[in-house]
């Protein structure tokens, strides 16, 4: 691991105070006072930039290549190096150092073990080795530098071999840019991932787009502002390998699968506001416009890469991080095939984001949840982060590289840009662009590391605030095991929204599995909650309650009388709901907020059959009619505060109790409203009829 705090120059000499002046201001060849030695210097200098190597990272327009001016440069260069990059470190170009980094250091394994041989046991990216670069105030090039905090240049301390760099200044900033960055207080803007459409979508799919939603719909009958964004990525090698074997081309395999993707979502009742595919023309510009931001930074540079990859994750790993079954094959952290690949690729300097992202842990402690993931996360960008591959060459499906179209984008770089494509990036004029940043992405803990370390570090350097939350699920096991096409236990959506109800499947994983752990699911399970939550609990209340209404009065809602002790006990939980759920929300803890609401509906129950109004219709029949109206004030905050999680059946429990379109809000629980009094209702319809096993043809 690269230390940050320093930057090491060879053989330096402090500089006059005018050859200090012309380095900020002209190229690097006049560092030289004397015309003289500056003409020799210039000389030296031309001969050198001949030479460049091959694998020089990109560089931004406008500006001398660093690095060929600290390769066996000058003590004139050496020093104008140095003394420009502290005067000005809005605007560094760092480019490859003279010794390249040795990327590509194995051979291709044996195919009998699946391993490199000793000699040559492969390495992933390095931060290269010298001269370290000066990291820069995070800016949104080649936008000009911005001003919010504008600092005199620092004097740097050139003395024999070690110049100091005091980072915590940009620390500083990087925790100043997540405190001040833009926050509408009434917007929230919630994603998926976006998914992966070589095959069909299954049950894991579903879960996650079920819960995005009901976190979304929470919000919006909250009173914010939202925006919710999934979609599909539909770029990669997987893509082209499965289009292959149909017969097809990437484009036809996308469309056709990205519209089942959407259909499911449509299916399942999922909310969205935009669904977003990567193929689109919008997202090319987009990833096109943060790929230039973060090499016009100095961030990504050119080399050559040697290692292990998985087609299924799209990753790369080290080698201590697969593993040879008795197989003989190699598999890597999530149980995935490896292969070995040697090919040219860009390099994003991740490396040079490892104390900013540990700031970013400290200042913004939320930033990462469940707890278990944000220490995982920690615990990995503590040992040290490696420089990143973010291009391929051997396929050609994917966002072309600006100015090297020889290279298609790493589909991590491509996919995770999506967040922002979906409001508007790279126009911030865009009246989408109010909701960034996100508030959180819900994603599945198995991609974890790509989106609370690549992404906030591409954001940071290219100068976009981070968003506020990561918020990883658990996977789905269907009777203890995990789904798998090989397995043959992959479970289609579409059937068991058809066999169960689409507001019954919902309800059942959202009240199920704790959010952020893994889950079982079967089919007993499922009909366990649908007849004894739903059909028992919630909807016998609500039937027999309103149907005694409809019978016995009417129809119409009667006036209360005094509330007793009972009726106040009773109407107090209900009141309480809504700030249980609250808080539950804002860690999206939504199984805590559906135990707080079925708390209350058994307390209900408990109360409807304690106070038996069908007793009191002959011995007290005001007391009856308090009774049945507590139970419908009940039912309404029951019904308002389910929507997010089953929006039809929830929305026929409040037609049944006569509340308009503009009351379902969640400004209307917690006490302040109750329900009116002598409002005519309608006949009450069951909402959640128990599930019977089909009898055999």
């Amino acid at each position: 691991m690269a230390k940050a705090s320093k930057t090491t120059v060879k053989k330096g000499k402090p500089a006059s105070k005018s050859g200090a002046k012309k380095a900020a201001a002209k190229a690097p060849a006049k560092g030289k006072a004397s015309a003289a030695k500056a003409k020799a210097a210039k000389d030296k200098d031309a001969k050198k930039k001949t030479a460049k190597s091959k694998t020089a990272p990109a560089k931004a327009k406008g500006k001398a290549p660093a690095a060929s001016a600290a390769k066996k440069a000058s003590k004139s260069a050496a020093k104008k190096a140095v003394k420009k990059a502290v005067k000005a470190p809005a605007k560094k170009a760092v480019a490859k150092p003279a010794t390249a980094p040795v990327k590509k250091t194995a051979a291709k394994p044996a195919a009998a073990t699946n391993k490199p041989s000793a000699a040559r046991k492969p390495a992933a990216p390095k931060q290269p080795a010298a001269p370290k670069k000066v990291a820069p105030a995070i800016v949104e090039a080649p936008k000009p530098p911005r001003a919010a905090k504008p600092k005199a240049p620092r004097k740097p301390k050139v003395e024999a071999v070690v110049v100091e760099i005091d980072e915590i200044d940009e620390i500083d900033e990087i925790v100043a840019q997540v405190a001040a960055a833009p926050v509408d207080k009434n917007t929230f803007y919630v994603t998926t991932a976006i998914a992966y459409p070589n095959g069909n979508p299954h049950i894991g799919h579903a879960y996650e787009a079920i819960a995005t939603d009901a976190i979304a719909r929470f919000a919006r009958l909250d009173g914010k502002d939202v925006y919710f964004l999934t979609g599909t990525d539909e770029h990669g090698l997987k893509m082209v390998q499965t289009a292959q074997n149909e017969g097809m081309t990437p484009s036809e395999l996308a469309t056709r699968n990205a519209g089942r993707f959407r259909e499911m979502d449509e299916r399942l009742n999922v909310s969205f506001d935009r669904f977003i595919r990567t193929t689109e023309p919008a997202h090319h510009r987009s990833v096109q416009a943060i790929w230039n931001r973060m090499r016009e930074n100095g961030d990504i540079y050119a080399d050559s890469y040697a290692g292990w990859y998985s087609v299924r994750d799209e990753a790369y790993y080290a080698e201590d991080e697969t593993v040879v079954g008795e197989d003989n094959v190699r598999r890597g952290p999530q149980g995935t095939p490896v292969e070995w690949v040697e090919e040219k690729s860009y390099f994003f300097r991740l490396s040079a984001y490892q104390e900013k992202l540990l700031a970013l842990y400290e200042s913004q402690p939320d930033f990462i949840g469940p707890d278990a993931r944000r220490n995982e996360i920690i615990s990995f960008v503590r040992g040290g982060l490696k420089d990143l591959s973010i291009s391929r060459t051997t396929f050609d499906w994917g966002v072309r590289v600006p100015h090297d179209e020889e290279h298609v984008m790493y589909v991590w770089v491509d996919a995770l840009t999506n967040y922002i494509t979906g409001v508007g990036f790279p126009d911030e004029s865009d009246a989408n662009w109010k909701y960034w940043p996100a508030d959180v992405h819900v994603i599945g803990k198995d991609i974890i590391r790509f989106h609370a370390v690549y992404w906030p570090a591409f954001l940071m350097s290219a100068g976009v605030p981070v968003p506020k939350r990561v918020y990883a699920h658990g996977f789905l096991f269907n009777r203890g095991e995990k789904m798998s096409k090989s397995v043959g236990n992959v479970v289609d959506p579409f059937n068991l929204a058809d066999q169960y109800g689409v507001d019954q499947l919902r309800y059942f994983f959202l009240r199920e599995v704790p959010f952020g752990q893994d889950g079982n699911y079967n089919h007993e399970a499922i009909v366990a909650r649908i007849n004894a939550d739903l059909a028992n609990d919630l909807g016998n209340l609500a039937q027999r309650s309103l149907s005694m209404i409809a019978k016995q009065l009417g129809g119409v809602l009667p006036e209360p009388g005094e509330f007793s002790a009972n009726d106040k006990a009773i109407l107090a939980e209900a009141d309480a709901m809504i700030g249980a759920a609250r808080k539950a929300m804002a860690t999206q803890q939504i199984h805590q907020w559906l135990n707080a609401v079925w708390s209350v509906v058994a307390e209900a129950n408990r109360y409807f059959a304690g106070e038996a109004p069908w007793a009191l219709a002959k011995t007290d029949p005001q007391r009856q009619h308090t009774v049945l109206y507590v139970t419908a004030e009940v039912i309404r905050q029951v019904a308002i505060l389910t929507q997010p999680v089953m929006p039809a059946a929830s929305a026929k429990l409040l037609d049944s109790l006569g509340i308009p379109e503009d009351e379902r809000n969640f400004a209307r629980l917690g006490g302040d409203v109750r329900i009116a009094a002598g409002t005519q209702l309608p006949a009450p319809q069951a909402v959640f009829p128990r599930y019977i096993e089909p009898t055999a043809a």
